[in-house]
């Protein structure tokens, strides 16, 4: 009590000194000042405490519907098409080309006139086997009445049979060289570009006169890997399995025909099987020798779940998609996708349903149980308009 006393009283007489001194309104002001700066440190310490941070913002999220739809199961390979029937046209016998009757590059029908070959020495060859041929023939005719009446040896009479036989032979021949003279088409086709002109000396060893292909129906020859041929083999027991026949940059759609052929052996060193497919051709859109790109399908898969390809990510544990729950939060599944299909779109086989929504573009950052803002993919509904469009 007497320590606290004495500090009273020493206060008072510090205080009393201070008034005297500078004046007892001068003390208190600056009393004051010193403890309104007190009072507003503890208000800025009181408020400067740490609050609990706030949630984040949902992040925001493009999202699309899992779709069913009949899609098919294929392979996608580079082929060439061929035509169907290649002939080169090629003299039969020698002589002179003294006319032309096609213009390179036209259609023509099997039996239309190609070239003609100056006829008149064959004419002539001809002429002098019928005259033999008839010579002949009255020969043999008199040896046949000759031995009705037994008045002539028997070799005599198939001597004259013989020759007859021969001359009938030699007007044959004379006849089957005339009418090489006129050299036609042997198929519907289209003829290339001529290799002679008219006044050329042509023959049996000459260089091909001009080729006829049939264009229509084409081929289209690819090869099959050989990793992919039991999976094709377990197609080829039904209905003939449909070729996707499509040029690069050609502006057709593509063109849909038949597998008719698939070799027996796998092709040493290559390790593909050939195969060829038979497509119509009506307009002429596919050449011979043409690279295409072919798409075999196997099979047409029934309601099978699409997601655009945006969607599947790979992660440590292999491919997944965020899938957008009722409650605007993030369920991550991990997915088994399948083949990619028109309008960048993937199958799904296992990991989602139809009709959850999947998150389509800003996955960065994003986990499970995460909220989300979902919005519609637009640029998917945009790309959907042009598939529309361009299937009309």
């Amino acid at each position: 009590m007497s320590t606290l006393a004495d500090v009273n009283t020493a206060m008072r007489e510090r205080v009393t000194h201070l008034e005297r001194r500078y004046g007892r309104k001068r003390v208190y002001f600056v009393g004051g000042i010193v403890a309104f700066l007190a009072v507003l440190l503890a208000i800025r310490a009181i408020t400067s405490r740490q609050k609990p941070a706030s949630p984040p913002a949902p992040r925001s999220v493009a999202v699309a519907k899992v779709i069913t739809k009949n899609v098919p199961l294929y392979l996608d390979e580079i082929g060439t098409c061929t035509a169907a029937e290649t002939v080169q046209v090629q003299a039969q016998i020698s002589g002179q080309i003294i006319s032309r009757d096609f213009e390179d590059g036209a259609d023509v029908k099997k039996g239309d006139v190609l070239f003609r070959i100056d006829s008149r020495p064959f004419e002539a060859a001809l002429a002098s086997a019928q005259a033999d041929a008839v010579l002949a023939h009255a020969t043999f005719q008199r040896q046949t009445e000759l031995r009705t009446k037994a008045v002539v040896a028997s070799q005599d009479y198939d001597v004259a049979r013989a020759n007859a036989m021969k001359a009938d032979a030699a007007v044959a021949v004379a006849q089957v060289n005339l009418d090489y003279c006129t050299i036609r088409s042997p198929i519907d086709g289209r003829t290339s570009i001529r290799n002679v002109d008219v006044g050329n000396l042509v023959g049996p060893s000459s260089p091909p006169l001009v080729t006829v292909q049939r264009l229509d129906p084409i081929y289209t020859d690819f090869t099959v890997a050989e990793p992919d041929i039991p999976l094709v083999r377990q197609h080829l027991n039904g209905a003939p399995l449909q070729v996707l026949t499509e040029a690069e940059n050609d502006k057709f759609p593509p063109r849909v025909g038949a597998l008719t052929f698939i070799d027996n052996a796998v092709q040493s060193g290559a390790g593909t099987v050939r195969a060829r497919a038979t497509t119509e051709n009506h307009d002429r859109a596919l050449w011979a020798a043409q690279f295409v790109h072919v798409r075999l399908i196997l099979e047409t898969l029934k309601n099978a779940m699409l997601v655009p390809s945006s969607a599947v990510q790979i992660g440590q544990n292999g491919p997944y998609v965020f899938v957008v729950k009722s409650d605007s939060t993030l369920d991550l599944r991990q997915v088994k996708p399948g083949q990619r299909q028109e309008g960048d779109m993937t199958v799904i086989t296992q990991g989602v349903k139809p009709g959850e929504t999947v998150v389509t573009r800003g996955q960065l950052q994003l986990a499970p149980g995460m909220k989300v803002a979902a919005q519609e993919d637009k640029a998917l509904s945009a790309a959907g308009v042009r598939d529309a469009a361009t299937v009309q």
